[in-house]
């Protein structure tokens, strides 16, 4: 039997010790306000034991970790034509970049890069009536949280400073990879990625990645194939063009924001989410890899 918490309290010592935090995400206004001290770690194991330390209670934006969530909507509305739309190879690029979209005619390489959650945005602003209302219950009935919100100060703060993304969106509109208006999709996009969340909230919400597809009160929002594919796309490209790297160290498919948070799993084991504001170049926690590799070696539990 692990003794989690003692892993987790460990963990959080030497990150309190570590003086080169990284860079704050400051390109965009409100993220750059953040305290790059900060520092939580979750963990929930399959008996839906709660193990904490740090910061693990404090709300931060989870950014792109979202996109896993609107991957998950969007199989549930309209099953394989997701891919259709976006491939499921890992970029090699930055999450942001355009050059691979322009060369392969608007398909993005996969649903986890910005334009790739922009074509799942439109998906879901073309499926749903309230686009922004609906996908927010649906993370909140996963969690079964009704205080998982948005945060709109960080929305317009996306909004104001998302030219790149802005490119990236009539970009695929002029390849026809876009079937809503881009302001339209943007605003839903701009709104996902502004999802605030604790460290323990996130490993609620992605608890069913690591329960077959099933929540923590037992209702299914997957297939087990689904659940499948959305871990094997976390594996491969959750971590932009690091998504190797965190495979090499950690061994789990997980998620990465740039508003520090990271999210990973291991299936039927446990789910783990850890909060660092401070990047590394590659724009993921600088803090929160080196905890999740310290986890895994630790316990010695991996995928591999």
């Amino acid at each position: 039997m692990i003794d989690f918490q003692s892993v987790l309290n460990a963990i959080n010592d030497d990150a309190s010790n570590v003086k080169e935090r990284g860079e704050i995400a400051d390109y965009i206004p409100q993220l750059a306000k953040v305290d790059v001290k900060h520092f939580g770690i979750h963990l929930i194991d399959s008996q839906q034991n709660n193990f904490s330390a740090g910061d693990s209670h404090e709300l931060f934006s989870i950014q792109s970790i979202s996109k896993v969530l609107t991957l998950s909507l969007a199989l549930n509305l309209i099953g394989e034509d997701v891919w259709k739309r976006v491939d499921v190879e890992p970029s090699g690029d930055p999450f942001n970049h355009l050059s691979l979209l322009e060369l392969e005619n608007g398909i993005p390489r996969n649903p986890l890069i910005n334009p790739g959650a922009i074509v799942i945005a439109d998906i879901l602003v073309s499926q749903l009536e309230h686009p922004k209302d609906d996908f927010l219950t649906f993370v909140r009935n996963i969690a079964n949280d009704d205080s998982i919100t948005y945060d709109e100060s960080v929305a317009i703060s996306e909004k104001e400073t998302g030219f790149r993304n802005f490119a990236a969106a009539n970009l695929l509109k002029s390849y026809d990879n876009l079937n809503n208006d881009v302001e339209v999709v943007l605003d839903f996009y701009f709104h996902q990625c502004s999802l605030s969340m604790s460290c323990e909230q996130l490993t609620h919400v992605f608890y069913m990645f690591m329960n077959h597809g099933k929540c923590r009160r037992n209702k299914a929002y997957l297939t087990l194939s689904q659940v499948k594919r959305i871990n094997a796309i976390m594996l491969t490209c959750g971590f932009y063009d690091e998504a190797g790297e965190f495979a090499f160290e950690v061994g789990l498919p997980g998620k990465s924001g740039v508003g520090g948070g990271i999210v990973a799993l291991l299936p039927n084991k446990f789910c783990v989410a850890t909060w660092s504001p401070g990047l590394n170049p590659k724009g993921n926690s600088k803090i929160g890899m080196l905890a999740l590799e310290k986890l895994t070696t630790e316990t010695e539990l991996s995928i591999f």
